[in-house]
């Protein structure tokens, strides 16, 4: 598929995914999480993100039920708050800004663990996750799981993953590699940094996408 990353660094720019790239990442998936037939996936996701992409196809290669969200609900807190429990969602992706919304405005006193009680976990990718949302998380939606993921379009949704339900400390990780992809601080000169040591994140596997359209 041909889908286009956000533009966040210049101007968006057009990236070939190949299918073998976004199996990966959906065979993954699902080995890591286990969804089972009877669980419900929120697809709020507008298709122009890559998120939508396994908001779709994850529960339907699991026999699980994709619930569609009405229109303009991504942007919704309580719009999301009334889906989330009319069709028992087990499973929902946040952005950190829109789930740090959600948090203030749908969920603002301690959870005495009925709010949601279908909801199982809450995957997280998109931008940097804080510690203190990772702890509002704790605190308001009890017994949910979060899970912090990263990725750029250019590598098929996510290249990696982390349970932070119940780290601690003030910087949350981004975890580590999915299946079949490499992740490789390098340095100026391309080497690898040694542990501890700053650099840039390189990636690698099958994931990364073909090229950009026009731009192999």
């Amino acid at each position: 598929y041909l889908i286009y990353t956000s533009g966040s660094t210049g101007t968006p720019k057009a990236v070939v995914v190949e299918h073998r790239a976004i199996v990966n990442r959906l065979l993954w998936m699902q080995s890591r999480y286990g969804l089972t037939a009877g669980e419900r996936v929120l697809h709020k996701t507008p298709a122009g993100f890559d998120v939508s992409v396994w908001e779709l196809f994850w529960p339907l290669i699991a026999g699980a039920t994709v619930v569609v969200a009405e229109p303009g609900a991504h942007r919704d807190p309580a719009a999301i708050a009334a889906t989330l429990r009319e069709h028992r969602v087990t499973t929902v992706h946040f952005v950190p800004s829109l789930l740090r919304t959600f948090l203030d405005e749908a969920c603002p006193a301690p959870d005495t663990g009925d709010r949601f009680p279908d909801l199982r976990r809450i995957l997280c990718s998109g931008e940097a996750l804080t510690a203190p949302l990772r702890e509002g998380v704790r605190e308001r939606l009890s017994g949910v799981r979060l899970h912090n993921l990263y990725g750029p379009t250019e590598a098929a949704v996510d290249v990696s993953e982390i349970d932070v339900t119940d780290t601690t400390g003030t910087v949350v990780p981004i975890g580590a590699p999915v299946w079949n992809t490499g992740l490789h601080v390098l340095g100026p000169d391309l080497a690898e940094r040694p542990v501890g040591m700053w650099g840039d994140l390189y990636l690698s596997g099958v994931q990364l996408a073909r090229g950009y359209a026009g731009r192999p």
